[in-house]
């Protein structure tokens, strides 16, 4: 299988641009993004309350518009990661990873034998329903490495084992979740103190060296430039929600300026 897309550039210093859907999970959002140039979706289930049935919708929908679609896990729970796979998501992001051993447990979830310990379904959505003649061990390959897993970075413990978990075999992307890790630090929101930029800077690093991805959340287009300067190259652009009301901010202000 060839990798193209997000997951061939992976690993890349390329910027990979996209955004959150946190409410607009609905039939056209992959398409409206697609046609912005957006490069892949990450559907939230940890702070939206999307269930799983909305979910499988929304995965199908921005498949629809031919991005590739990352799904937030509510946790790090086994049921939680692997029914994300399971319901076709090209990759699975997790939150608040602070160790190896979390991260070993992600991949387990993520990863057919023999890079994991996934329970066994397929001809499902995650093979887009085909009833391949191929043998099991060709089918785990083949979805071993067609799935995109990104990690967390949310606490001091996370980001101070960031080169180790940044080495690890089948981790793809460290995503610096910068609220949460600040709040961890005693630092709520001081994204300029000395101490977080340490942590962020030690991350960023780590996936230089062993070429894996450093991503993050920017507030708007201006922030997204000032992170690919700093060394990230997978960032999503705020959130659906930020995005619209930007959008819908800006041009009210434009029109009452006359």
């Amino acid at each position: 299988m060839a990798r193209t897309g997000l997951r061939a550039a992976v690993g890349t210093t390329a910027p990979k641009i996209g955004t959150f859907v946190f409410e607009f999970a609905v039939p056209a959002i992959g398409q409206v993004l697609g046609a912005a140039g957006a490069e892949f979706v990450v559907i939230d289930m940890e702070h939206s309350g999307f269930g799983f049935d909305t979910v499988r919708a929304g995965v199908k929908y921005v498949q629809a518009g031919n991005l590739p679609v990352i799904v937030r896990a509510p946790s790090k729970a086994y049921d939680h990661i692997a029914r994300i796979m399971d319901i076709g998501a090209d990759g699975v992001m997790v939150p608040m990873v602070s160790s190896v051993e979390q991260a070993r447990l992600v991949l387990d979830a993520v990863k057919y034998f023999p890079q994991g310990r996934r329970g066994v379904a397929l001809g499902l959505a995650m093979e887009r329903y085909s009833m391949s003649g191929a043998s099991l061990a060709e089918r785990f390959a083949a979805q071993n490495d067609r799935t995109i897993v990104m990690l967390q970075i949310e606490d001091p413990a996370g980001a101070e084992c960031a080169n180790e978990m940044a080495a690890m075999d089948g981790v793809d992307v460290l995503w610096v979740g910068h609220n949460d890790l600040s709040v961890a630090m005693g630092i709520p929101g001081a994204f300029d103190d000395q101490r977080f930029q340490a942590h962020e800077g030690a991350t960023i690093a780590a996936c230089r060296k062993h070429g894996k991805s450093a991503g993050r959340l920017a507030r708007d287009a201006d922030e997204a430039a000032t992170f690919v300067k700093r060394g990230y190259d997978i960032i999503s652009i705020a959130t659906d929600v930020a995005l619209l009301q930007q959008a819908m901010a800006s041009g009210i202000a434009r029109v009452r300026r006359g």
